[in-house]
């Protein structure tokens, strides 16, 4: 997604600031199916634990088929983005972006479906390197692809904002290719029956929608609050330079919460595995310990973004429009000090959220998902639209929502009643 706005910075602000809007709708659906479909790594790390590793495979299965019903019932919405993008409400100019970008970023959800179960069965068993592998051949994919399909290079047609839609769908397929062909060789074969266990397991499928349902929900209704925030963003006075600087805002963010949420993911399958093997006390130092390691790295990252602002600024800067980008430049430089504290929240909040998942507490994190972000920011960001400086006043209210957060798991994390939950 960075590389994507990377290069759409470069081909049109205007577009930087269309794909922002699109991705935080697109996000909404994928993540209810991505982050259900690696909830995978939970079953996978808790069979391993309780030495069934002959279930291993008929989970993966279970997560598979998920993947295939929702990625395709996934492209129905297409036939919903144009009328929802009008009702958006945003510049013709815009929206016509925003549809156009969507309808071709939908075809990569099943990909990145498959690749989430692909990778949620590396996870589980520890084999996290795999994992890097898997998505660095969609990385190079995408780049590729989004220098031939966005401005027409080797006699590729010129798509623009259309053309990164597909490469992010065509890098997918690369990725999720690569990913079956790893997953299904005859040592795993051996050791976890990938291959034979294909069945359609009823009772697994029950409880993988029981437990992964609601973490995926998690995913969905923070996305689903974030992208009514970007909406209302886009409506304000100056909605064009405050989206572009929301989106390239976001985009950042995202990049630096990433690594702490891969140590996240590392820990939930730990504590997915120890819950199997019957020790919570080792679940709870393994949470500290990712808690410590994705702080230090998020201070780190953090004091970059408001000590070397430019360095980031580099990377979007176009200057087909130079009034507009220096107000999104002049407006991203003060979002990026609220983005150092808000990814110190979150980098909390990803550890700790994933070692409930890890043990089952799935609902919980879907409940406080749903309830606490539309009163904690995106309702106050609407009430203030039209106030001085309203930009600054809506990432306050996403910082607060942060901490809040981080605040709330941590609670639910110490009353321990995780410690006698399990998913298989």
């Amino acid at each position: 997604m960075t590389i994507d706005r990377i290069f759409l910075g470069h081909h049109s602000t205007a577009a930087l600031g269309a794909a922002m809007t699109v991705m935080g709708v697109f996000w909404t659906p994928m993540a209810l199916l991505q982050q259900t479909a690696s909830y995978v790594t939970t079953f996978v790390a808790q069979y391993l634990g309780s030495g069934q590793k002959d279930a291993i495979g008929s989970a993966l299965w279970q997560g598979i088929y998920f993947c295939f019903i929702g990625g395709g019932g996934f492209l129905l919405l297409n036939f919903f983005s144009e009328p929802f993008f009008t009702a958006v409400g945003h510049d013709e100019d815009v929206r016509n972006l925003e549809i156009l970008y969507y309808n071709a970023i939908a075809y990569s959800a099943l990909p990145a479906a498959l690749v989430a179960a692909f990778s949620g069965f590396f996870t589980g068993l520890g084999r996290t390197k795999t994992v890097i592998l898997i998505n660095g051949v969609g990385l190079v994919s995408n780049i590729l692809f989004d220098y031939l399909l966005i401005f027409g290079n080797w006699g590729f047609p010129a798509l623009g904002i259309k053309g990164a839609g597909y490469a992010t769908a065509i890098a997918g397929v690369c990725s999720a290719v690569f990913a079956a062909a790893v997953v299904f060789s005859k040592s795993h074969e051996s050791q976890f029956k990938v291959r034979s266990a294909w069945q359609f397991r009823t009772d697994i499928m029950v409880r993988f929608i029981k437990f992964g349902l609601p973490s995926g929900l998690q995913w969905a209704l923070e996305g689903l609050a974030f992208t009514v925030f970007l909406i209302i963003i886009g409506r304000f006075p100056n909605g064009a330079a405050a989206l572009a600087a929301s989106s390239i805002a976001v985009t950042l963010m995202m990049l630096a919460v990433l690594p702490p949420m891969g140590v996240a993911q590392s820990v939930m399958a730990l504590v997915g595995q120890h819950i199997g093997q019957s020790k919570p006390e080792l679940a709870v130092r393994d949470t500290f310990v990712g808690v410590k390691m994705a702080a230090l790295f998020i201070c780190v990252v953090g004091l970059s973004f408001v000590v070397l602002p430019d360095f980031y600024l580099a990377w979007f800067e176009n200057n087909e429009d130079s009034a507009l980008w220096s107000e999104v430049a002049r407006i991203t430089k003060a979002l990026l000090i609220f983005v150092a504290a808000f990814t110190l929240f979150d980098s909390i909040n990803f550890n700790v959220s994933f070692a409930l998942k890890g043990a089952g507490d799935t609902r919980f994190v879907s409940v406080v998902s749903l309830l606490l972000p539309w009163p904690v920011f995106v309702i106050p960001t609407y009430f203030l639209a039209l106030s001085h400086d309203a930009i600054y006043w809506a990432w306050g209210f996403a910082t607060l929502y942060g901490m809040l957060l981080s605040l709330i798991y941590f609670l639910r994390f110490k009353g321990g009643k995780w410690k006698s939950m399990s998913v298989i």
